[in-house]
């Protein structure tokens, strides 16, 4: 596969976010299927595997620990703290959003030892906890930089102003948010306040959770437990609305010579040289078809069109709901 730069690190242009195999989108997939995408992405180039405190409450971190371990030399490890499972006082877990120090040294120590690693490569402060000041958060990561635990600092879900802020205080090697056709809002100033610290944008979501993958989604269909059903994009008349996107857009994949997906990664490829998709998939097929992206080439006209396409006015419907609003610090078009 071709190469990015992460910070310190050279990483395939696609990597893999590992969420969905264990989180989020329903019952996590057999361990047999589990281990079976994540080796073949290792085979197929894939070089950035992304995972989090949060997926499953510890159990995507267990499980790349688990089949990845005598590979680490040969990939770039990333996962997030600052936000994940605790267990109430009946016993049920519950997410939280906490970016104390004190809590973000015991998640690493946690994380260190579900991966059965010494050493996290990009360690990201999942969200930003506004109890706590971003400079406090960060400054916790950064010992934990000195004492060797961690290599790099990354942030997700932030705006450029708390970039930078977070930027004088240690060198920040990534961003990560949300980056789509359908999700543009890093355009507004995320993308050019990495450009300017040179960090790394990494994009998830990068087939609009799985609208840009061509096919209508049908949201009564889903499990009870997948996220989506609690996005406005997915409501009924929202969903309906957006759907209409998907004959023109499947039209324009077609003339590009790829899949719908293809066309939704090779297109973020194109905006800039500093911007990495991780999508994340639960199927062999769908993850070889993903990587494949980073060898199709969209002349401007194309990119054009996509861009008139789907944008900011076109698809109906916030990407996340109120609660989830709340509790991210990213720009929103006026």
């Amino acid at each position: 596969m071709k190469q990015r730069q992460l910070g310190p690190f050279t990483v395939s242009a696609i990597g893999l976010g590992c969420m969905n195999l264990s989180h989020a989108y329903g019952p996590p997939v057999s361990p047999e299927q589990a281990e079976k995408v994540l080796l073949t992405a290792l085979d197929a180039g894939v070089t950035l595997f992304d995972t989090a405190a949060l997926y499953g409450f510890g159990a995507n971190e267990t499980l790349l620990g688990r089949v990845l371990k005598q590979h680490r030399r040969k990939f770039t490890l990333a996962s997030k703290c600052g936000m994940q499972g605790v267990t109430q006082a009946d016993g049920k877990p519950m997410r939280v959003i906490d970016g104390r120090p004190e809590t973000i040294k015991q998640t690493c120590e946690d994380a260190l030892r579900r991966l059965q690693t010494d050493v996290i490569d990009l360690y990201y402060l999942h969200r930003w906890d506004k109890k706590v000041p971003i400079e406090d958060s960060v400054g916790a990561l950064s010992d934990l930089v000195r004492q060797g635990k961690i290599q790099s600092i990354g942030l997700s879900e932030v705006s450029a102003t708390t970039i930078r802020k977070a930027h004088a205080v240690h060198p920040i090697a990534a961003v990560q948010t949300e980056y789509s056709l359908w999700t543009r809002n890093p355009e507004i100033a995320v993308l050019e306040a990495c450009k300017d610290i040179g960090a790394a944008f990494v994009a998830f979501s990068p087939v609009g959770r799985g609208f840009l993958c061509g096919a209508p989604i049908d949201v009564s269909a889903l499990d009870a437990k997948d996220i989506r059903r609690a996005m406005p994009r997915f409501a009924q008349a929202t969903n309906e609305a957006n759907q209409k996107l998907l004959a023109p857009y499947k039209a324009l994949a077609d003339q590009a010579g790829c899949t719908p997906a293809q066309l939704a990664l090779a297109w973020l490829l194109h905006k800039a040289p500093h911007i990495i998709p991780i999508p994340g998939t639960t199927s062999v097929a769908h993850l070889l078809d993903d990587v494949a992206a980073d060898h199709i080439s969209l002349s401007p006209e194309t990119l054009a069109a996509l861009e008139d396409l789907i944008n900011e006015r076109t698809v109906s419907g916030n990407r996340y709901n109120a609660q989830a609003i709340s509790e991210v610090d990213t720009e929103v078009f006026d």
